[in-house]
């Protein structure tokens, strides 16, 4: 499978579209009345103002300090990149807060401060004490970032927690708490040696030795080898403290009979040689970026027995901190921790040790496109595991209550982990699997308008994505100038153009169309004009003889007339049961609204066609189908011709016999609100309906454009569910990112 390629311009275009930069602030209180802006500001503020003065623990209560985070760096050690400055660390930063909300649900803000005087940098945290409910410190160089951390952590009352060191530290540990159990040893009899004494070395040896490894069995090397007893040279307080009494002297010695290697150096650092000198089941972490400091395949050569992690997530058994750092934080701050200590730090790692050995779920497996099982390549849990929100947090909290370090303890665990899962997001798991389905997949994916640069962006991003081939239909020079013009001028030599002129396969396409179409009013002259003229045309007849596996079309035309197209091809109309349904992505939520593109005024029978097709849509995107039938009446009231049909639809089912949950018809509150449910108890949903079918086109299309501009839902769809082959159709107004998400479904064979 090829890997994704990112570019410059990419990379730079991210940051820049919709918005600079990757957060905003939102409010989470009213404020549109005189009334609202009289209690968020003067005079009803001062009402919780005193409240805290005269208790601060109230803080917690009337701010968003025991959910706010900051992530602070002064730009000194930049993610492998150096010296950055605080500036130029920024865009770090703000990806550290992003991936805070994304994970934990945890907000974050990113402070850079433009100092490397480390009393000022201090000085400057612990002043904003105040405002958070726990401080990340990141990319800060050794060893200010010790004495940065240690300082704050005795000076503050709330949590201080250098990523850099205790991040890759809980994942490292983690990992060889597992990695130890399948080798059949034991962590107080092992041989460790670690190469690299910076931040993240010594804090990796540190939480090993206090989870039980030997102090004289641990041997620590960096750039002038071994650490040992009396040497002067590169010292400091941090490395003597893991100074032993050896007569070791080199790395390649410290390796020989060593069980473990723990690397946080430089690429190439260990030897073939090295390894083989290891013990039996050697555990070797590689955890050097980009580049590890010996491959797994290169080490795998001379050792068939070893147990390799790296830093990288195109290996398995990634050593990645965000499996720490947001459920660490998550935890603490839901007990108003003073403190994370080691106790909570051990109990973050033994809980992703155990997850690790539990039963993978099937969305997990979905989403990474291979079965994922306890064992020499799965020792550490998987970044998007759903898992981590509910498990790890509740371990880091039990810790930190059991040791003092709780403000406000917990008092109902079960509770705690119910609230947790509700918390998360589940539309973005729900990409996520169908991003890793369609690179599993590896589509040859047709777009058929290669005339437009949106069109031409998301064919490019397509297949630098790593999601398969991009056919192109256009002409080559007019796709290269237009590809130039959008400055991807390196992507005309990867895409393939496609047209009626340079295919050895138009006369066969046209004798396909002549036989469905001859007794339709279409002569010889009008099949040549179809196949040979209309790119919509000419796109479904490459996917119907297999020259594609996917088609995306109508980011040029509309939809009405892309289908008209498309049914000269195949049986994509009412009759042969085709159905547009459209996801709608808004605030955690997915609902799906069917048919926004096939049936203008569908019967009771058409109805059902549509929920089963909706059904099969939902499954396909890992959801449990609940279908609502809805109207502006609410089972028979107020009675109206109108809503007729959606209240015999479900009946429809009842005797088709499906496999769904389904109830009708209902108002739209009533289909989605638990609440609204609960006056009708004799409901057979049990929960929110996911999938709403609708009287009529026009009423999904004003249903779904409302909800787009108005409410601000990602729109994905319509997506062209019941036809032979996988093909899908955007809207006029689609971005190339709009486009590239109906390609990635049309990949998947949603439908």
């Amino acid at each position: 499978m090829p890997k994704a390629k990112i570019t410059d311009q990419e990379a730079l275009a991210f940051h820049l579209d919709p918005t600079p930069g990757k957060w905003e602030v939102q409010a989470t209180v009213p404020m549109t009345t005189q009334r609202d802006l009289s209690l968020a500001y003067s005079p009803g503020v001062a009402v919780p103002c005193e409240a805290i003065a005269a208790n601060p623990e109230t803080a917690y209560d009337y701010t968003n300090k025991g959910n706010l985070v900051a992530v602070i760096s002064n730009g000194t050690a930049v993610l492998g990149l150096g010296n950055l400055g605080a500036l130029g660390s920024k865009p770090v930063m703000e990806g550290k807060s992003v991936l805070f909300k994304r994970f934990a649900d945890v907000n974050s803000i990113d402070i850079e401060l433009d100092t490397e005087d480390t009393e000022a940098f201090i000085n400057a945290v612990r002043l904003m004490g105040p405002t958070f409910g726990g401080i990340n410190l990141e990319d800060i160089k050794a060893p200010e970032c010790f004495i940065i951390e240690q300082r704050l952590k005795e000076e503050m009352d709330i949590p201080v927690f250098h990523d850099d060191q205790h991040g890759t530290a809980v994942i490292c540990a983690a990992g060889l708490l597992n990695a130890l159990h399948i080798s059949g040893k034991k962590i107080e009899d092992v041989k460790i040696v670690l190469n690299g004494a910076g931040a993240a070395g010594i804090a990796c040896i540190e939480l090993l030795k206090s989870m039980g490894a030997r102090h004289e069995n641990c041997i620590v090397c960096d750039t002038k080898g071994v650490i040992y007893q009396g040497r002067t040279e590169g010292m400091n307080q941090w490395k003597s403290a893991h100074a032993v009494t050896t007569e070791l002297r080199t790395l390649e010695e410290a390796m020989k009979g060593a069980d473990v290697f723990l690397g946080v150096s430089v690429k190439g650092a260990v030897t073939q040689d090295m390894v083989a000198a290891m013990a039996d089941n050697p555990v070797i972490f590689a955890m050097a970026n980009p580049d590890p400091e010996i491959t797994p395949e290169e080490a795998h050569e001379v050792r068939v027995d070893a147990i390799v992690a790296t830093g990288r997530s195109d290996y398995p058994n990634q050593v990645n901190n965000v499996l720490g750092f947001p459920y660490l934080f998550r935890g603490a701050l839901d007990i108003h921790a003073r403190a994370i200590n080691d106790e909570m730090k051990i109990a973050c790692a033994h809980a992703l040790a155990q997850l690790a050995r539990e039963d993978v779920p099937d969305e997990v497996a979905m989403a990474y496109g291979k079965s994922l099982t306890f064992g020499r390549d799965y020792i550490i849990p998987t970044p998007f595991d759903p898992r981590l929100i509910y498990r790890i947090p509740p371990a880091v909290a039990r810790a930190g209550m059991d040791t003092g370090a709780a403000r406000r303890p917990i008092i109902d665990m079960d509770a705690y982990e119910l609230s947790l899962k509700s918390r998360m997001d589940p539309t973005a798991s729900i990409l996520r699997g169908l991003n890793a389905r369609a690179r599993q997949a590896q589509s040859r994916m047709i777009f058929a308008e290669g005339d437009d640069p949106r069109v031409l962006r998301a064919a490019v991003m397509y297949q630098r994505s790593g999601f398969g081939k991009a056919l192109v239909v256009g002409r080559q020079d007019d796709v290269k100038e237009k590809l130039e013009a959008a400055g991807l001028g390196d992507a005309v030599r990867e895409l393939e153009v496609v047209n009626a002129a340079n295919t050895m396969h138009l006369d066969t396409y046209k004798n396909f169309l002549y036989k469905r179409l001859q007794r339709k009013g279409f002569d010889g002259k009008d099949i040549h004009r179809l196949a040979a003229r209309d790119r919509h045309v000419f796109s479904a007849l490459m996917l119907a003889h297999g020259h594609g596996d996917g088609l995306v079309t109508g980011a040029t035309r509309k939809s009405a007339h892309c289908l008209d197209r498309i049914n000269h091809v195949f049986d994509a109309d009412a009759d042969h049961g085709a159905a547009g349904v459209t996801a709608l992505l808004h605030k955690g939520r997915i609902v799906l609204i069917g048919d926004t593109l096939v049936h203008e005024w569908p019967d009771e029978n058409n109805l059902a066609d549509i929920a089963e097709r909706a059904a099969e849509v939902a499954r396909h995107m890992g959801l449990d189908p609940r279908v609502a039938f809805v109207s502006f009446s609410t089972f028979g009231y107020p009675v109206s011709e109108r809503a007729e049909k959606m209240h015999i639809a479900p009946e429809v089912l009842d005797q088709r016999g499906v496999d769904f949950e389904y109830e009708g018809e209902m108002t739209v509150d009533v289909a989605l609100n638990a609440h609204q449910q609960e006056a009708y108890p004799f409901s057979r949903l049990t929960g929110p309906a996911n999938i709403l079918i609708v009287p009529a086109r026009h009423s999904a299309s004003i249903s779904t454009k409302l909800m787009q501009e108005m409410g601000g839902a990602t729109v994905i769809g319509p997506i062209l569910s019941g036809v032979d082959k996988p093909i899908q159709i955007c809207s006029t107004g689609s971005t190339a990112n709009d486009i590239l998400n109906m390609a990635i479904l049309a990949a998947c064979d949603i439908g």
